[in-house]
Formats: C-alpha cells, structure tokens, sequence
C-alpha cells in the first residue's frame, strides 16, 4: 500500500513540475496560436492527445505496468535539447524536448507498456510546436508556386481569362496576390494533423493504409487552397469583386476544413475497398469504438463444411463406399 501511495503521488508530483518548467514555452506557443492563423489549430492538439488517451484506456487496463529506470535516458535527451534550445537560442529543440520528456516519464512511471499505451498522444503532440522560420520559409515558397501555377491552369481550363506574373494571377482587372498567408502552409499543417489524427483513430493492422493517409495531407492541402483561389478567381471574372474578397480572406478558411475531411473520409472508404483483407477482425478497418460487422451465422457454417472437390463427406464415410 505504501509504495502505491508513493507512485501515486510522484504520478501527480512529476507532471505538475514539468508543467512549472516548460510553462513560459507552452505560453509563447499559445500566443503564436492566437496570433498566426497557420497555427490556429494549436488548440486543439492537446485536447485530442488527451482525447486518444481516454480512447485507449481499455488497452491500457489489459496489461500490467512496472515502473522502468530506462525512462532516465529519454529524460536526458529532453534535458539536452532543451539545453540546446536555450544555449543557441533554436526555441524549437527546447520546445520539441516535451514529447521526450512526456515519453521518458511514461516509461519511469509506467514502463515500456505505458510508452506503447502513449506514444500515439506523444507524437501528436508534434503539431502543437511551431515549425522552425528557415522550415517554414522554404516550404512557404514552394506551396505559392504551386498554388499560384495550378490555379492559373485551372482558371484558364473553366474559359476565364487569366495570366500569372510570379505569385500574381491577373483576372480581367483584378489582381489576386498569393502571398505567403495564402501559400497554403497553414491548410498544409493543419490537414498534416488533422490526417494523422483519423489515421490515429482508425483501428487496423494494415500499416499502409495509415501512412497513405498521413502522406495524403500533402496533396489535400495543396488542392484545397487551388479550389479557394479557383473560385476567386471565378468570382471576379463574374464581376462579383465584393463577395471574391469576402470568400478569399474569411469565408474559404472555413470552408476548407469540411471539405478535408470529406476528401480524408472518402479516401478512405475507397482505400479499404481497393485492397482485400482476411475476415479477421483485427484486420478490418475502423475507429475506436464502433461496432464492426461480424459474418453471419450461415456463411460462417458454408466455411467449415467446405471440403476440397472429391473428398467424401462425413455421412457418406460413415455408411461406406459404394
């Protein structure tokens, strides 16, 4: 009893002095939330890390956890980037030395079972840190090239006049601007978490389909923010400048999130159909926690009674050859 007290009480004791130490951090990164609209989706990174916990309890009380010194070396990797961090001034190796601190914890609490048990919520954490400026600088360029190329494609393939000078696209009189705002760097690490978090939630043993839809964010955020700046541009070809101005700046980045998910949902309900799987019900893929159809009782029968062609039955054996 007494050594559970203890582990108890370092359970609740350690977290919270780990939040005292990395708080000012967490605080900047809220504020870097608030501030630019590429991160907004920062919020809601640690709520469904703490989401996919609660979702994976049963698997948690399935298996007996022991306490593990190993945990001491993830702890010291944490410690030395957040060194790092804070010696040559890369906020971002401070930042990121959470999720080893977070790993390293679970294993000196729980062992390598509670690390399995965590790890999913760990690593997604990831998307709550904000890239590095030189990261996010490069990528930044390359989505406006992209984004303002196809765009221009597309405007020109649905019959609107429209000619690109560098990032602009030039619409009859107006002149849309992709700018590194509209870049769709934002979409691109948004969706990058949002695809992580259904592949997450998606229960299979087929790892393929998890990456697929993972990697699948790169295309989705880039064909999401063609469609916004297509349907500008279609607007303002139509004359209709006031309302292309309110669907570029406020409208579409509304939009754009129901439109990735639907595209996430239907790929994978054409993933799943296009490979065939066993009737194993660890190979069927689907979410936490919702019921999965189970072969009916008669083709269940049709299954055992199957013999190769030739063989006798059963009866026949029991009466004699004829």
């Amino acid at each position: 009893m007494k050594t559970n007290s203890w582990r108890w009480a370092a359970i609740v004791a350690v977290p919270a002095i780990i939040l005292w130490a990395y708080f000012p951090m967490i605080a900047d990164m809220a504020e870097r939330w608030a501030d630019d609209p590429q991160y907004s989706h920062g919020y809601f990174v640690p709520l469904f890390a703490v989401v996919l916990l609660c979702l994976r309890r049963k698997d948690f009380r399935q298996v007996e956890t022991a306490p593990s010194w190993w945990g001491m070396g993830l702890l010291s990797v944490a410690l030395g980037l957040w060194l790092a961090g804070m010696v040559f001034f890369f906020t971002w190796f401070a930042a990121i030395s959470l999720l080893f601190c977070l790993a390293g914890l679970a294993v000196v609490l729980g062992g390598w079972t509670a690390l399995r048990w965590s790890w999913p919520s760990i690593v997604f954490l990831a998307f709550m840190v904000p890239l590095p400026y030189r990261v996010q600088n490069g990528l930044g360029g390359g989505l406006q090239r992209i984004a303002t190329v196809a765009s221009t494609y597309a405007l020109q393939t649905l019959g609107t006049s429209a000619v690109r000078e560098g990032n602009i696209i030039l619409v009859n009189d107006a002149r849309i601007g992709v700018v590194e705002a509209c870049s769709g760097l934002g979409m691109l690490v948004t969706f990058f978490a949002l695809a992580t978090a259904v592949a997450l939630l998606l229960r299979t043993s087929e790892w393929w389909l998890r990456t697929a839809l993972v990697v699948s964010a790169i295309p989705v955020a880039i064909v999401a923010n063609v469609i916004r700046i297509t349907a500008t541009g279609l607007l303002y070809g139509a004359g209709q400048d006031r309302l292309a101005q309110v669907l570029f700046h406020d409208v579409a980045g509304w939009l754009m999130m129901p439109l990735a998910v639907a595209m996430l949902l239907a790929e994978v309900h054409v993933l799943r159909r296009l490979v065939v799987t066993t009737d194993r019900e660890g190979d069927k893929p689907h979410f936490f926690d919702l019921p999965t159809p189970t072969p009916s009782s008669g083709r269940s029968s049709t299954r055992l009674n199957a013999r190769p062609v030739g063989e006798p039955s059963s009866s026949a054996s029991a009466g004699g050859s004829i």
